[in-house]
């Protein structure tokens, strides 16, 4: 398993207050709603066509540059 990696984010003031809030109402650490909602969103963009399209656009472009096609 990777080790941690630490990251920074900027939140508008607002979204700070209603990060905090939902955090102390489902009784979780910031860190964990976070984590959670990171999570939410990778699983949506995995099952997105869209996302798939342009993932296999861009590996396309990076094997050409490579010369691997």
């Amino acid at each position: 398993m990777k080790p941690a990696k630490a990251l920074t984010i900027r939140l508008s003031a607002d979204q700070a207050d209603e990060l905090e809030l939902v955090a102390r109402v489902q009784d979780l650490p910031i860190s964990d709603v976070i984590r959670s909602a990171i999570s939410a969103h990778i699983e949506e963009a995995k099952s997105n066509p869209d996302f798939k399209d342009s993932l296999r656009q861009r590996i396309k472009r990076a094997q050409k540059l490579l010369g691997d096609r």
